[in-house]
C-alpha cells in the first residue's frame, strides 16, 4: 500500500489508524531519512493505541516501553547500535515475539534479527510535490 501524506497532521493522523489496527505480536519496521517523518508516524501509533504520554525517538536508550494503551508499544531505534549483540543484551526478542506493537526504527542496521512476518514502512520525500509532502510505503513481509 502507499499512502500520499501533504503534512505532519496527516501523517501523524495514518501513524494513528495503524495503531488502531495493530494486533498483538505485530511488528514494524520504519525505514526513512534523518528528518522525514518517523517519530511523527511513530506518535500517531502510540495515539491509536490510546498512548497519551509523550513519544519520543529512542535514540540513546535503544528501546521505549510504553504500558498504558490497549496493547504495549515498544519502540526501538536501533540507528545507534553497534553490534547485533548488544540486541541480545536488550532482550530484543522478548519485544519482537512479545505481545505488543513493535516499531522499530532504521530496522535494515538489524536485517538479519528481524521476524520473518512483519510490516516495512518506508517513508520518503518529494520535495517537487512539497515540502510536507510524505510518500509512506507499507509491505507485508511472509506473510
Amino acid at each position: 500500500m502507499i499512502y500520499e501524506t501533504y503534512s505532519a497532521e496527516e501523517t501523524a493522523a495514518l501513524g494513528e489508524k495503524l495503531g488502531r489496527e495493530a494486533k498483538p505480536g505485530d511488528v514494524c519496521t520504519l525505514m526513512g531519512d534523518l528528518g522525514v517523518g518517523k517519530t511523527v508516524l511513530t506518535q500517531g501509533i502510540a495515539k491509536g493505541l490510546g498512548i497519551t504520554e509523550p513519544i519520543s525517538s529512542p535514540t540513546f536508550t535503544i528501546v521505549q516501553v510504553y504500558e498504558e494503551g490497549r496493547l504495549p508499544f515498544y519502540h526501538f531505534d536501533v540507528y545507534r547500535i553497534g553490534d547485533i549483540e548488544e540486541m541480545d543484551e536488550i532482550g530484543y526478542e522478548d519485544y519482537f515475539y512479545g505481545q505488543g506493537l513493535t516499531m522499530i526504527e532504521w530496522a535494515n542496521l538489524i536485517e538479519e534479527i528481524l521476524p520473518p512476518v512483519r510490516k516495512e514502512i518506508t517513508i520518503e520525500k518529494d520535495l517537487e510535490k512539497g515540502f510536507d509532502y510524505r510518500k509512506i510505503t507499507i509491505e507485508e513481509v511472509g506473510a
